[in-house]
């Protein structure tokens, strides 16, 4: 298992796919810091540009929000030290009736060019249930089986077992997940379980909190220390054998 910085260069060329802004962050921002510090391409896939983001639709209709969302990226990249990224241009919400071939070839193309060692991207379960995460996962897992190289890996973000005892009742609280949600991973099931030191915390959170718009509130409401501390944490796990097929 990897659960160490040293440990990350070991997965090589990396490649991100998500469905909208802060997904990248939030699930994976340590891990590509750490792996740009020690040397490693980085390329990151946006599916949507996340203009539904709100709860405030007056203050931020659509294209205004969307045109903010791609600012606070470009800064959230460029603070986690990553200047390779990809949007695929669809509509926040709408990934479920997305064409599904047009989406998986279009991945096909992206890992062809990347040839990633290692691609990461939400499992089945899309960590939230939200269908963006869950769509883009489906094809994310569709590309991999048709274009990664051999030997190349496929890493899905969970949430880990064993912090439940410590997050459930926050997480309850600011209402994030769904019922029966996250669905937690045991230890022996994670292929890379990371503990962020505090230096690459801290930058995980400037880079958070550039995409102000979506987490300037929460961070406020939180503290920082709570934030870093709930953020702090990143794992991953190789899907079943049957969850990746050749289309």
């Amino acid at each position: 298992m990897i659960g160490r910085a040293c440990d990350v260069a070991g997965l090589g060329v990396i490649l991100g796919i998500w469905a909208h802004p802060d997904d990248e962050a939030y699930l994976s921002g340590g891990l590509m810091a750490m792996a740009r510090d020690s040397g490693s391409r980085v390329v990151c896939v946006t599916a949507t540009c996340g203009e539904l983001g709100t709860g405030d639709p007056v203050e931020w209709p659509p294209h205004r929000l969307a045109a903010a969302r791609a600012r606070e990226l470009a800064r959230c990249l460029e603070i986690l030290g990553v200047g390779e990224h990809h949007w695929l241009g669809y509509r926040d919400g709408q990934c479920a009736q997305v064409s599904r071939s047009d989406a998986v070839a279009r991945l096909c193309d992206v890992i062809e060019r990347v040839r990633p060692d290692t691609v990461l991207t939400f499992g089945p379960d899309g960590i939230t249930g939200h269908p963006d995460h869950q769509a883009v996962s489906a094809w994310t897992t569709a590309a991999f089986g048709r274009a990664a190289s051999p030997g190349a890996r496929l890493l899905y973000a969970t949430f880990a077992e064993r912090r439940a005892p410590r997050w459930s009742a926050l997480n309850e609280s600011l209402g994030i997940f769904p019922p029966g949600y996250p669905i937690t991973t045991p230890a022996h099931l994670l292929a890379v379980d990371l503990v962020l030191d505090a230096e690459t915390a801290a930058r995980k959170v400037r880079a958070l909190a550039a995409q102000e718009t979506q987490t300037g509130q929460l961070i406020a409401a939180m503290g920082v220390d709570c934030f870093t501390a709930w953020v702090g944490d990143e794992s991953f796990a190789e899907p079943r054998p049957t969850a990746v097929r050749i289309e």
